[in-house]
């Protein structure tokens, strides 16, 4: 541990603001001073007591409950204070200094982002899994992520990532003891089976990281540009996707000058969507506004996970629109329609209805017909299969990691199907295989990268 993480630390643990009831919440190696002097007396571990919190001269701050948990049984694996007050920021601040000043004696500082969590992983109380669950289930965007986030903070994706450690160091072992006791010219593949050993990770492995990118889903979601010529019907769809009146709809062009951003849920999956300028060329452009906002548009097409390229029926076969949807086409990056992240969608189906051949998905953004399909299929851009039952949080980091374990593992196959393997690259491909799992947990996590994790976390968690 660094020197700061044996300094006692204090903060606000509930959100800015007025609210019935406010927490300080205070964890250290020895709180005994503390209790003493904001509570005038010892208080009996795990029970709330009723009391006034006193000031230096003894005078009541606020009365609330407060709580003791004493070490290793709490939260942090600390001494830990919990001091329920009326929630007024005012109340808050007092009881927050009071805290300062009555424990400058132990060395009481002002937690930082994330630090009693981190204390929690620090003391085994949690392993960085469930750690990072903490804050995912206070940032969840949907049920299904909140739901997930609490099946990873009670240790379901740490058990998958332990049990294929597990299998993986069984393996490593039987590998090594032949490494270093050759003589006994025991047939190792052979006998211990580790090509079907080594086949039956992989594929629990597989299905592992399909989970992980789930719930990587669940929590990042994607981000989907809706884009045009201008009055395709960008801000209306946005609007009829969002079910809430969001950006202005006018039959003017260039109503929309600046992206418009909002995330919706399909089955539980986030989804940033973001209505932008319409696009129309240069020599069409004459309002400095409307021309920054087609760059910007053009940005958010280069940013995106997905595109709906908007199309007005209405418009379809007019030589002048034909040729700007062309011009569109033409600049589009060449991942979008290489990586299937490009979707034409028609809209005004309700007033000329596609003609049979048309690709995509035609829809109306007025009265709803084709966004079921449209729905579903920016689900499947988005690479969701799976029902969120069962799944858990996952992050981008924890797929890295399942992907950089999968490489070696089939590495480590390649090794052991060979008629003469090389044992010794076998043990290090095993042995790297494992580090990546170990990066998921924690066990092998350098400290600037849990100094990332943590400071992204809210001060008093």
């Amino acid at each position: 541990m660094l020197p700061r993480h044996h300094e006692p630390i204090v903060a606000v643990a509930t959100a800015p603001g007025r609210g019935a009831v406010g927490i300080v919440r205070a964890s250290g190696r020895d709180l005994a001073p503390l209790i003493a002097a904001l509570c005038g007396r010892a208080l009996q571990p795990r029970h709330a007591t009723y009391l006034n919190f006193v000031d230096a001269a003894g005078q009541a701050i606020d009365q609330g409950l407060a709580i003791h948990f004493p070490a290793p049984q709490s939260y942090t694996g600390e001494d830990v204070l919990e001091l329920q007050a009326h929630g007024g920021p005012v109340v808050l601040q007092l009881l927050l200094a009071r805290c300062l000043e009555a424990g400058a004696s132990i060395g009481l500082r002002l937690a930082q982002p994330g630090e009693f969590t981190e204390r929690a992983y620090l003391n085994d109380k949690l392993d960085l899994a469930q750690a990072e669950a903490v804050s995912d289930l206070i940032d969840a965007s949907t049920e299904a992520a909140a739901r997930s986030a609490s099946r990873s903070l009670a240790g379901g994706f740490s058990a998958e990532i332990h049990a294929l450690r597990d299998r993986l160091v069984t393996l490593r072992m039987l590998v090594e003891a032949t490494l270093d006791f050759p003589e006994e010219e025991i047939d190792f593949l052979r006998q211990a089976d580790a090509q079907g050993r080594l086949d039956a990770i992989a594929q629990q492995l597989d299905a592992v990281l399909d989970r992980a990118r789930q719930g990587a889903l669940l929590r990042e979601g994607i981000t989907v540009v809706i884009a045009g010529q201008p009055n395709v019907g960008k801000s209306s769809l946005l609007n009829a996707l969002a079910g809430a009146e969001l950006a202005i709809v006018t039959a003017i062009p260039g109503t929309t000058r600046d992206k418009v951003s909002e995330t919706i849920q399909i089955e539980g999956v986030p989804l940033h969507v973001i209505d932008t300028a319409g696009i129309r060329g240069e020599a069409d452009t004459h309002d400095e506004v409307e021309r920054i906002g087609i760059e910007r548009t053009w940005a958010e097409i280069e940013r995106a996970d997905a595109l709906l390229f908007l199309h007005d029926l209405t418009r379809a076969g007019q030589a002048d629109y034909e040729a700007g949807d062309a011009a569109i086409a033409a600049r589009l990056p060449a991942g979008l329609a290489t990586g299937a992240r490009l979707v034409a969608v028609y809209n005004k189906a309700d007033v000329a209805p596609p003609p049979a051949w048309t690709p995509g998905v035609a829809v109306s953004a007025k009265t709803g017909a084709g966004l079921d399909v449209l729905r579903h299929r920016l689900l499947e851009l988005a690479g969701w299969h799976a029902s969120p039952e069962g799944l858990f949080i996952a992050r981008t980091r924890h797929v890295q990691a399942l992907r950089r374990t999968r490489e070696h593992v089939a590495l480590a196959q390649a090794q052991a199907a060979l008629a003469d393997p090389a044992l010794d690259l076998l043990a290090e491909e095993l042995r790297l295989a494992q580090r990546g799992l170990g990066e998921i947990t924690g066990e092998f996590t350098a400290d600037d990268l849990l100094g990332e994790i943590f400071s992204r976390f809210c001060i008093g968690k």
